[in-house]
């Protein structure tokens, strides 16, 4: 409940400054910054068209009483009337302001739902550097923020990339691959999806039999995602293994 309640006024702030607040720590992050960035964005939609309504309205109020009384040179159209309105409307700040809080927004919510990057808004992010050049912390975590932005950009364009690629293949069943002997006993598992939580080094048990999750890459295949598998020769289940149990039967590569 606190994640949807204060979570998304809560996201809008960095990292630092929720580390240090009692909710903070207790939402869910993701989940929170998805819902603030959603709401961002649909609030600065809604208050842009509001904006335009009223200021073009506005505009055209002017423009017909500087008709009314004479003020406007003979020979203007309503369609330059309104073409120059529309102008003065698109440069104005506060046009450029709403505009930019709904790009912040979709940035916000795009890297919480696919890269888990619980970004706040960049104003007191700024703030935020600003009160830590002061106090002498800027310094200690620049490093860190600099390889942290390289690996979150990273992160954010291999997701949007694998989604682009899943999103054309065929849900096809696993396909497993049985190599080497005792005691370098392999398998490799390849798939049409990613699958969650299949990160080195886990452990896996299929069937009976327990392997260690050796490495894992994407190829440009009909079953992208290969995971390789040391065979163990014991094994014990824990909240840590992971059960692979696909629905569908896997079929065995032909060597």
């Amino acid at each position: 409940m606190l994640t949807y309640l204060l979570g998304p006024i809560l996201a809008l702030f960095p990292r630092r400054w929720r580390k240090l607040l009692p909710a903070g720590s207790a939402m869910e992050c993701r989940r929170a910054a998805v819902l603030s960035g959603f709401g961002e964005a649909v609030i600065a939609l809604i208050a842009l068209i509001y904006w335009y309504s009223h200021y073009m309205t506005l505009m055209m109020d002017h423009a017909l009483d500087a008709a009314i009384t004479g003020k406007l040179p003979p020979g203007v159209t309503d369609h330059e009337i309104g073409f120059t309105a529309l102008v003065i409307w698109a440069t104005h700040p506060l046009t450029w302001l709403l505009a930019y809080a709904g790009v912040e927004g979709s940035v916000r919510l795009v890297g919480a739902a696919f890269t888990e990057t619980n970004l706040g808004i960049f104003p007191l992010f700024v703030l935020d550097k600003v009160i830590g050049m002061i106090t002498g912390q800027g310094k200690e975590e620049a490093s860190a923020t600099k390889y942290g932005a390289q690996e979150n950009f990273s992160s954010y364009v291999g997701a949007i990339r694998e989604k682009a690629m899943v999103r054309g293949l065929p849900e096809v069943p696993d396909e497993l691959c049985f190599s080497g002997s005792a005691p370098d006993e392999f398998l490799e598992v390849r798939a049409c999806r990613r699958k969650a939580d299949w990160n080195p080094p886990r452990t896996v048990r299929y069937q009976d039999t327990f392997y260690r999750l050796e490495a894992c890459s994407v190829r440009s295949a009909s079953r992208p995602f290969r995971y390789t598998l040391r065979k163990l020769t014991a094994g014990v289940m824990g909240r840590t293994v992971l059960v692979y149990s696909p629905e569908e039967t896997p079929v065995l590569a032909k060597r």
